[in-house]
């Protein structure tokens, strides 16, 4: 495990930017063996840091992505980032190992590995050796500190994040001072099922309310998928949209702002049936932008199993969206023009692996790991319930990704926990309402009593 190579720059803002790339084992239980690249940004406040000894004394705020699957950019979350600057922090943000510039993972870089080594390669890739690669960085940039409290630092996971943030806390919770978690408390189940049960009934919700504000939007989205149904587009990407694909839009209902997103979809489609026939190109490209499974296709290969302990996910989603006909156009398509069709939420199906032109090769790997039972533990319940690391977390009630009844359960068992809970954000308040989430995180951090 080494640092083997730094670069520095500067950004607008008086911003250090630091670039560096780690050398770790793909498994841990194999420390010699084969190794990946892990890369990581510091970005450094220069109005906190205007030597190199000030900046050496600032302590380190580690991010953890959403996910799974998603890198981070330099300006991932300016908002929450300009926040922990003024607090005094530096910040690292993490490319999780398989996304970004950590040896990402895509079809084209699997070479001539058989689907069964590429499965097996992949089990490598769920949060907890996310954690483990995080406690490797750790000791390699504040090992050398003499005290021991400064040797720890504070994190701060996005949904997924969170997720890594709750295994860090089983897991390695010496290296830890202080957690932040926005819409990532994790359910501390073997088996997804459940999961999508809940989340099913939160995605029916949305998609009533979206109806309910564009009623005049049950046709357009019955025509549309009609159109759909008699012709595949194909995407700038090379993909098909499919009336599946298209249903698949609907993981904008759990985001602020997505409703109107989707209305403005399905109005562009409509003018474009009207007008040409035909969706335009225009369109396409906004679709096909829109859906990040092209660009971050582990985010579709282990979305599942980032849920399952000892257990296999067999397609869950599929299986629980498959029970309810709202969700299938052969079904709604026999009814009155008034009978919607529902769209999906974040959900994974087996069919994304014939509609989407960067998952088709990975369709057999993906069948693999749905069916694999074999996953390990990724939280230890009893060391949470002993946890002595200060955790603060937001929760959201109408989040649509993170079931809110399975966060308090998780919320129960995490010993000093305390929750900023609202229904006034969605799923991705932290990147559109930072300066009020990130503040009532830190107000909340004090634990100060009334």
């Amino acid at each position: 495990m080494s640092l083997v190579s730094t670069e520095t720059y500067s950004i607008k803002d008086d911003i250090k930017v630091v670039d560096q790339f780690f050398k770790l084992p793909l498994d841990y239980s194999q420390p010699d063996g084969e190794k990946i690249q892990v890369f990581a940004r510091t970005l450094v406040p220069g109005a906190k840091a205007k030597t190199e000894e000030e900046e050496e004394n600032l302590p380190y705020f580690l991010y953890l992505q959403g996910g799974p699957g998603y890198e981070c950019s330099l300006q991932v979350l300016p908002g929450a980032n300009a926040k922990l600057h003024e607090k005094g922090y530096r910040t690292l943000w993490l490319d999780q190992r398989g996304t970004g510039l950590s040896t990402v993972i895509s079809a084209e870089t699997f070479g001539d590995k058989t689907d069964e080594e590429k499965a097996a390669y992949l089990k490598h890739f769920r949060a907890d050796n996310i954690v483990r690669d995080c406690e490797a960085i750790r000791k390699i940039l504040l090992g050398h500190k003499k005290d021991p409290a400064q040797q720890k630092w504070s994190v701060l996971g996005q949904s997924y994040g969170g997720f890594c943030s709750v295994a860090y806390l089983s897991l390695h919770p010496e290296g830890l001072k202080e957690v932040f978690l926005t819409g990532g408390l994790p359910p501390l189940i073997s088996q997804p099922d459940e999961v999508y049960h809940r989340l099913k009934v939160k995605v029916v919700e949305r998609n009533k309310v979206y109806y309910e504000k564009y009623p005049q939007d049950v046709k357009r989205v019955r025509d549309i998928i009609a159109y759909l149904e008699e012709n595949t587009p194909i995407l700038p990407s090379g993909g098909k949209l499919t009336p599946r694909r298209f249903q698949q839009l609907g993981v904008n209902f759990g985001l602020h702002g997505g409703l109107d997103r989707i209305h403005q979809f399905v109005l562009k489609g409509s003018s474009d049936l009207a007008l040409f026939g035909k969706l335009t190109y225009k369109l396409l490209y906004e679709i096909d932008a829109n859906q990040p499974f092209d660009r971050n296709p582990l985010y579709a290969v282990l979305h599942e199993s980032i849920y399952c302990q000892g257990e296999a996910s067999r397609w869950s989603a599929e299986r629980v969206v498959n029970q309810d006909p709202q969700f299938s156009w052969p079904h709604v398509k026999g009814l009155k023009d008034d009978n919607p069709i529902y769209f999906t939420g974040e959900m994974v199906f087996s069919h994304m692996f014939d509609d989407y032109s960067n998952l088709v090769p990975l369709k057999g790997v993906a069948e693999i790991l749905a069916q694999d039972e074999s996953w390990g533990t990724l939280y230890d319940v009893d060391q949470l319930q002993k946890n002595e690391v200060k955790v603060t977390a937001a929760c959201f009630i109408e989040d649509m990704f993170v079931d809110f009844g399975f966060s308090q359960e998780t919320a129960s068992k995490i010993k000093g926990i305390e929750q900023y809970i609202t229904n006034q954000m969605y799923h991705n308040a932290i990147r559109t309402a930072a300066e009020e989430l990130m503040g009532a995180l830190f107000r909340l951090s004090k634990r100060q009593r009334d």
